[in-house]
């Protein structure tokens, strides 16, 4: 993975004391707040609803175990002994003291960590799959390209104060799992007809208020000229993303505005001014970034593990932790390990001190010490050999990590709502710890099968439950907080968003609605179908009429 050279711990550390500074002004009645709210803003600092919160970059969702004993540490010490992972594959910490942040980036920094960008009007932390380098079905490990975007995008200066924040998702498998097409821009590795590879640049996409399916404006990217183009699209942005309207601002909106063959055209326009000049990455500064990311030392193994076969027959809950949460590598012998942060009881996506420093230590024992966040909240150890999948699932379950619940129900995609953001119209967690312990039946669960929950505490879909088979929406109705419930989002290659079914619920009928679809799944399916299959084969009527008892006379529009 990307290690700082001197130049970047050189820059990291004078933002620190910089940050410092500005603060002890702050503190000192020196700064208003308005002037202090943008310079926080720079370093991932928010003001939430009970206190601070600081968003950590986690670039790509990879750590290193000596990061992650770091983050833990700082749970601990300045924190109440835990931290929430994010679905941009980040960290961050809900009660830090607002004079303590300094040192805190401090100690980030001494392990090559920070918070830059992590909020704002600019390029965010650029995200991909969580199985990059090492999945099965992989055509090229997008780490590299998403390494030299993230040194393209930091402290850029023309692109620090864009009309609204910029998310950028890189795909290099034949399944999508970095979900490119609800991103501003999508990034796909493609291979053209003389084998060549390349990407599909898509843009507009995004969640939030007006959620859209981005668009491809370019088939085929060569891989030199990656930057020159995003460059481009970013140029076109700034220059005509609206300004006047923080709710129009997102590039989506100007692409629909113009229409995405409107769009393309005018970066073509911009990029013909740049496309062969300094931006074009050579085969040097390419094989420069790709040698971050070496392959491990690997041990030859000649097919299945004899061992690791016996065990899942004798096993049958090892069994089942392995269908759900090990996922095919592309080197013999190894797999890729997803730790579950979701179990019965615990807001999704929170560790504590204590699980991350045990969670460190397996990858240390059992991953070449590295470790990966997913955007669905999960911690992976991507390097692990089939002999010892048996003593590490001992071990995970020994820390809370073992639950298969792996794209399942209960393995919901939540953000922290209202317990804890100031934009939130309702909570999102208590919703979520009821549906999971209704359904806190694992034959029950996988008889299932794959169902996608994702649930936002408002309408800025940091759950991203547009794209969720089911989706939860926190709503004010007169002060209170209710919900809203839609049905056939997905993500990945056919993505789609979910269609509200109606009237939205009171938080204490939240788990009954949730099995009544269920119950309308189960009615409707055929075989072993998914939930996703079900519903595009008999439509969102029978759910309407599960769930309301008749067709409801009135509906919502899709976003209170």
């Amino acid at each position: 993975m990307y290690i700082y050279d001197e130049y970047d711990q050189q820059i990291v550390d004078q933002r620190v004391a910089q940050y410092r500074d500005q603060t002890k002004r702050y503190l000192a009645g020196e700064l208003t707040d308005e002037e202090f709210r943008p310079l926080r803003l720079q370093n991932g600092l928010y003001i939430q609803r009970h206190a601070p919160m600081l968003r950590v970059a986690i670039p790509y969702g990879h750590l290193t175990s000596r990061q992650m004993r770091k983050l833990g540490e700082i749970a601990r010490k300045y924190d109440k002994d835990y931290a929430h992972f994010t679905t941009r594959q980040n960290i961050q910490y809900n009660w830090p003291l607002l004079e303590n942040v300094p040192d805190i980036l401090a100690e980030l920094a001494s392990v090559q960590m920070h918070a830059i960008q992590t909020s704002g009007n600019c390029i965010r932390n650029t995200t991909s799959d969580q199985f990059a380098g090492v999945a099965h079905d992989e055509l090229i490990d997008p780490r590299p390209w998403c390494e030299i975007i993230r040194q393209w995008s930091t402290f850029h200066p023309e692109f620090a104060h864009l009309p609204r924040k910029f998310k950028i998702a890189v795909n290099g498998s034949e399944q999508d799992r970095a979900a490119i097409l609800v991103h501003d821009i999508g990034i796909n590795v493609v291979k053209n007809e003389a084998g060549v590879v390349g990407f599909e640049v898509y843009v507009g996409g995004g969640l939030g208020r007006t959620p859209i399916v981005g668009s491809l404006i370019k088939p085929f990217l060569e891989q030199e000229h990656l930057l020159s183009y995003l460059d481009a699209v970013l140029r076109v942005y700034n220059r005509y993303g609206r300004r006047d309207n923080k709710y129009k601002a997102r590039i989506k909106i100007l692409v629909k505005a113009m229409t995405p063959e409107a769009f393309g055209a005018k970066v073509d326009q911009e990029w013909a001014f740049t496309k062969n000049g300094p931006m074009t990455l050579t085969q040097d500064e390419i094989l420069r970034n790709h040698k971050f990311f070496t392959v491990p030392a690997y041990e030859s193994f000649a097919g299945d593990d004899a061992e690791f076969t016996r065990l899942k027959a004798e096993n049958p809950a090892f069994a089942r932790w392995v269908s759900r949460n090990v996922f095919g590598h592309k080197q013999p012998g190894y797999a890729a390990v997803t730790f579950s942060l979701k179990p019965t009881g615990v807001a999704p996506g929170d560790a504590s001190s204590a699980q991350l420093d045990a969670v460190a230590d397996l990858a240390d024992q059992y991953s070449f010490g590295e470790l990966r966040v997913s955007h669905e909240q999960n911690l992976i150890l991507a390097d692990v050999k089939q002999s010892e999948l048996f003593t590490l699932w001992e071990a995970a379950k020994a820390i809370g990590f073992a639950t298969p619940n792996i794209g399942l129900l209960t393995d919901v995609i939540c953000c922290p709502g209202g317990d804890f953001c100031s934009l939130a119209n309702a909570k999102s967690i208590p919703i979520a710890l009821a549906i999971q312990e209704r359904f806190d039946n694992l034959d029950y669960l996988f008889d299932l099968g794959e169902i996608d929950l994702n649930m936002s505490g408002c309408m800025n879909a940091c759950g991203h439950h547009h794209v969720g088979n089911i989706g939860i929406l926190g709503v004010d109705k007169n002060g209170s907080e209710w919900y809203q419930v839609s049905l056939g989002g997905r993500q990945g290659r056919q993505a789609s968003l979910a269609k509200v079914i109606g009237p939205s619920f009171a938080q204490d009928q939240m788990p009954e609605v949730m099995e009544k679809i269920i119950n309308v799944f189960v009615a409707n399916r055929l075989a072993d179908e998914k939930f996703i299959d079900v519903f595009d084969r008999v439509g969102i009527e029978p759910f309407k009429v599960g769930v309301y008892g008749e067709k409801p006379a009135k509906k919502e529009p899709a976003n209170v």
